[in-house]
């Protein structure tokens, strides 16, 4: 009883008294100077805010979607009486949260306990998640002496931002699943910390699906960590301004992901040649090296949807247009691939060279991201150049209307938008300073504010089949037309394991649109048969990701001799890298691949739709068609593109055969050997050189192998 009344008086002089109320929708907890918001946001989710200041911060960043008008259901209940804990005047005179909160909308419930605890749960009153809290100066049943606070904003002296930790229970069943791409062989980020940042391969989307039953979104693009512990999960934010975090809860991972999709934004609908086959190298050159690799294709009969015009085709970075001596008639160019069937893509870098013509107007209006000290340049590479400020609105604006100009004038309608991270040599986030506020704290959106330029760009000229691929994504970029790929990633069967879980968590994350440089980019002599046996196992998954295409740089770059024009040294690129360019023996399986993807387009146009109308991602783990199949969870070597087509690629050298697991409640038919499978159990399947294992859905027909 002393103890009790002594930690009760030092509470209040600490001025730790808390007040609980129902204001406006939404509970309301002051706790001394923090002021904490739960409100429904959306369908069966809450939103979490709070702030150490007089006035909430009131920026959305990626909850930007119009939600639906929910009114929660809130119930308040006296504590038990007969606990000896809160049965005391005291308690009463200093905590008015002698009472529990019970708010409920639709399928998730958020209780606020006697001490201003939040737990959630689901329709059938089955705990989700709740806060971790170890503190002593808590007047609660499990005291104890560590004085770890849930939630923690830790003011940053002598300003008004915050250091932000926020706690909750660990779960040994849990698994883990989305948070973005990041280059580890683990689907499940139970027991991993990631960096909540972007780097060259690496892209923080953290939104994750719990196998407990809830999604949730951390609405924060500071630099931090995740933290999935057995102790505890833990969001780190180095500096903020408040805590702001989204949960929801749903019967089926379809529906997390319907629910998160609803509130940050859906891809719109795939431009119809983003179906097919997309080719790519390191780089063309000229013109007429492009136009004759797309003659030779269509030529020979094959199918070609795309063809990308890569980096360096300018003269000098930050002047956004061809170099005229290597590419003197863009718009001839143009109009003959649209003549053969296939869209030119080109590559936009933000890189700004101090000698561009751009420059000086882009840094007298603050388009370039500034530092807090020291030399401005963020890249030496090919010339010393600044990153533009994509989270400004005004060189958003300025970029595109370049890009207008110099490209879509000419009938570019689709843009590759390189360097989104954007990629910092090194990567000393505490320097750097954007419209949006410093890098510490909103770097995250730098690849969101890059699509989006484009995106209004476009759309304001009248385009509608909107796509742009680019090399990193944050919450909110997909509705942007945002294309994700993995980044320039080694050339090795060990890269190709990672980007298949990469891609998974990608597309978990809410990014529906991804792939992978088949292949991988970094190395990959085209002489060398490891490399071959590499390239031609990645082609053949590459023909089941949403995106189908090739890319690389293919070592040892040709020797040639240094170009230069006006003074400005010339980039050059790699071996050849088309289908045709690893053999004849491997050109029959690449090109009967590119086939199978033709066949695949009406069933993958579909999937596209659902993506833009449901968020349902293109390809997806086992667990989200079989939710109910606990064995689905664990397999992290095979995944569901769309709903029927189960694909197990091999990621192995030498390999010739697969084990794969089939899911339960139906039975499969390989499409190679068509052998039907009872589900439910692991079978051994052939998986020669020209074979990636397909298996199809009991119902379901298509034809994969001919």
């Amino acid at each position: 009883e002393r103890e009790f009344r002594n930690r009760l008086m030092c509470a209040n002089e600490r001025g730790e008294t808390m007040q609980v109320s129902v204001e406006q929708n939404r509970i309301v907890i002051i706790d001394g100077k923090k002021t904490l918001w739960l409100e429904p946001w959306g369908k069966d989710a809450f939103r979490v805010r709070m702030t150490g200041e007089a006035v909430m911060d009131g920026q959305d960043w990626a909850l930007t979607e119009p939600t639906a008008d929910c009114r929660m259901d809130v119930s308040v209940e006296e504590v038990d009486t007969t606990d000896p804990w809160y049965a005391t005047e005291e308690y009463a005179k200093y905590h008015q949260t002698g009472k529990v909160y019970t708010a409920r909308n639709g399928k998730i419930t958020a209780v606020v306990g006697p001490e201003g605890w939040i737990s959630y749960y689901n329709q059938r009153g089955e705990l989700l998640t709740k806060e971790y809290w170890r503190n002593r100066n808590r007047i609660n049943r499990y005291c104890t002496s560590l004085r770890i606070d849930a939630r923690e904003l830790k003011p940053i002296p002598g300003s008004t931002d915050y250091e932000l930790t926020m706690r909750f229970e660990a779960y040994d069943d849990e698994k883990i699943f989305g948070m973005g791409q990041y280059q580890d062989r683990h689907l499940d980020k139970k027991g991993a910390t990631l960096e909540l940042a972007h780097r060259n391969s690496q892209s923080s989307v953290p939104f994750l699906i719990s196998s407990r039953g809830y999604g949730f979104f951390w609405n924060n693009p500071a630099i931090g960590t995740a933290t999935f512990a057995t102790n505890r999960t833990e969001w780190y934010a180095r500096s903020t301004k408040k805590l702001d975090y989204y949960i929801t809860a749903g019967d089926t991972p379809f529906e997390l992901e319907e629910r998160y999709s609803e509130v940050t934004g859906r891809s719109p609908m795939m431009p119809e040649y983003g179906l097919g086959y997309w080719q790519c190298k390191l780089r063309y050159r000229t013109q007429e090296e492009l136009l004759a690799v797309a003659r030779e294709h269509k030529r020979r009969g094959l199918p070609m949807d795309a063809i990308v015009v890569d980096f360096f085709h300018w003269t000098r970075q930050g002047e956004f247009k061809f170099e005229p001596r290597d590419w003197p008639d863009p718009e001839a160019m143009v109009r003959e691939l649209r003549e053969l069937g296939i869209e030119p893509v080109v590559s936009v870098w933000p890189t700004i060279d101090e000698r561009s013509e751009n420059f000086g107007e882009m840094n007298d209006k603050g388009y370039l991201v500034a530092p807090d000290r020291g030399m401005a340049y963020h890249m030496s590479w090919m010339g010393n150049t600044v990153f533009y400020d994509a989270t400004h609105p005004g060189a958003q604006r300025f970029v595109w209307e370049k890009c207008r100009e110099n490209y879509y004038d000419k009938g570019i309608r689709c843009f590759w938008l390189d360097e989104a991270e954007p990629e910092y040599g090194p990567y000393d986030f505490d320097n750097y300073r954007y419209y949006a506020g410093p890098a510490l704290q909103c770097s995250n959106v730098y690849p969101v504010g890059y699509a989006k330029g484009f995106y209004d760009g476009l759309k304001a000229a009248g385009e509608t089949g909107i796509l742009s691929l680019v090399r990193c994504a944050w919450a909110g970029s997909q509705k942007y037309g945002a294309l994700t790929w993995s980044g320039d990633i080694h050339s090795s069967f060990r890269a190709m394991r990672e980007q298949l879980q990469a891609g998974l968590n990608m597309c978990v994350a809410g990014i529906p649109w991804w792939t992978s440089d088949i292949g991988g980019f970094i190395g990959g002599n085209i002489q060398d048969p490891y490399f071959k046996e590499l390239l031609v196992r990645w082609f053949a998954w590459g023909a089941f990701c949403p995106v189908f295409r090739m890319h690389g740089e293919r070592s040892p770059w040709y020797e040639r001799e240094e170009e230069f024009i006006n003074g400005v040294r010339q980039l050059t690129s790699g071996q050849d890298n088309e289908v045709w360019s690893f053999g004849e023996d491997n050109y029959e399986i690449l090109k009967k691949y590119l086939f199978i993807r033709e066949r695949l387009r009406p069933y993958i146009r579909e999937c596209m739709r659902q993506a833009s109308e449901t968020g349902a991602p293109v390809m997806r783990p086992l667990f989200f068609d079989f939710p109910r199949d606990k064995t689905a969870w664990e397999v992290e070597d095979a995944y569901m593109f769309g709903p029927d087509l189960l694909v197990a690629p091999v990621m192995e050298e030498g390999q010739r055969e697969r084990e794969v697991y089939l899911p339960g409640g139906c039975r499969w038919t390989d499409a190679n050997t068509k052998e039907v499978y009872e589900g439910g159990r692991r079978v051994t399947v052939p998986a020669p050189l020209d074979i990636i294992p397909v298996f199809v859905r009991e119902g379901r027909t298509y034809s994969i192998y001919e």
